[in-house]
């Protein structure tokens, strides 16, 4: 009988988007709210874990900063979208000093390699819209200083970057500045998560000669599901520039609420990308239930038990973390 546990052991785990900081949890104790925390992470055998730090709320709602008042956040990192950018990046950081060392916030290809070596979680940094800077192209050296490597311009609405994927959003590309942004970051080495672009939005990001791109989160649209998932053309184009798509665990983008959903989902990425361009973007913690079964990161194993009855381990490796390592391997930096 296959040990399914031991490979998260062996192997470089890695899901590419997590939203627990904004929930202001103590990521050093384990919990019993959520889906993620440092010991849960340590269970599940995660080596790689993105976490995007969310700054705006839903379009028709705008409440975050009640949102954040609910959780305990300070009154002055409320205060505006880059407060609370630079308040979570602060926590995080906290966090890892507090992790006894088995947690850091991981900015280049040597120290995720270091981490996997010594047994720590490489936490990688992502900003989930590019209002966070408030239209402030120089803060995105600020961010790639204080260990941000890589940001999606828009989340869930249209903002002064470009469009969101969205319903009723209008479809918009990106504006003058936010393809002065996507330049910075180019020029800076930070990478753009496409998630939450609109379609021309995506057009004008996949247009770009030398952006680093990958979808931290996403279902396919040819596998079912919701408005947001990527088409066949979207996902070939950005396996041809060396991205990762990572596949959502929401059944609201699987057109089903099961493992099996996951798996349909994955298996229709690999077919159109290849075996390199596949991973996991569960977007634990992010407002959205898991499959049935899955009440957190420590039932990952559920989800690759179900690929190796249908593939060989090498397969299932790749798409449960060994994508994501070589993507951050070559984008992260020296």
């Amino acid at each position: 009988m296959v040990d399914v546990k031991e490979f998260h052991q062996r192997w470089c785990i890695a899901d590419g988007h997590a939203d627990s900081l904004m929930w202001n949890r103590d990521l050093c104790a384990r919990s019993e709210e959520g889906h993620v925390d440092f010991p849960r992470l340590k269970e599940a055998g995660m080596k790689l874990q993105c976490f995007t730090i969310v700054t705006r709320g839903f379009p028709f709602i705008g409440g975050f900063p009640v949102f954040a008042a609910w959780r305990g956040w300070p009154r002055e990192a409320r205060a505006s979208e880059w407060t609370r950018a630079l308040w979570q990046i602060e926590r995080m950081d906290a966090f890892c000093q507090a992790s006894g060392d088995a947690v850091r916030v991981t900015t280049t290809g040597a120290a995720l390699e270091d981490n996997l070596a010594h047994g720590r979680l490489s936490a990688v940094l992502g900003i989930e819209g590019g209002h966070a800077i408030e239209g402030r192209v120089e803060r995105l050296a600020e961010l790639h200083r204080r260990g941000v490597r890589f940001m999606g311009l828009t989340h869930l609405s249209n903002n002064d970057l470009g469009g969101s994927s969205f319903p009723m959003m209008g479809n918009r590309g990106l504006t003058p500045l936010g393809h002065e942004v996507m330049e910075e970051m180019a020029r800076l080495g930070l990478s753009v998560d496409v998630a939450h672009a609109s379609e021309r939005t995506l057009e004008d990001l996949l247009a770009h000669p030398t952006v680093r791109f990958f979808c931290s989160h996403t279902g396919v649209r040819a596998a079912g599901g919701g408005w947001r998932n990527l088409t066949d053309e979207a996902l070939r184009r950005i396996a041809d520039r060396g991205g990762v798509v990572g596949i959502i665990f929401a059944p609201v983008y699987l057109g089903g609420d099961s493992v099996d959903d996951v798996v349909r989902h994955i298996e229709h990425a690999v077919d159109v990308m290849g075996e390199g361009g596949v991973g996991l973007g569960s977007d634990y913690d992010g407002m959205v239930p898991l499959p049935k079964g899955m009440r957190d990161v420590t039932d990952l194993h559920l989800l690759t038990a179900a690929l190796l009855r249908r593939h060989p381990e090498s397969w299932v490796e790749r798409v449960m973390g060994g994508n994501f390592r070589r993507f951050f391997q070559e984008t992260l930096g020296g």
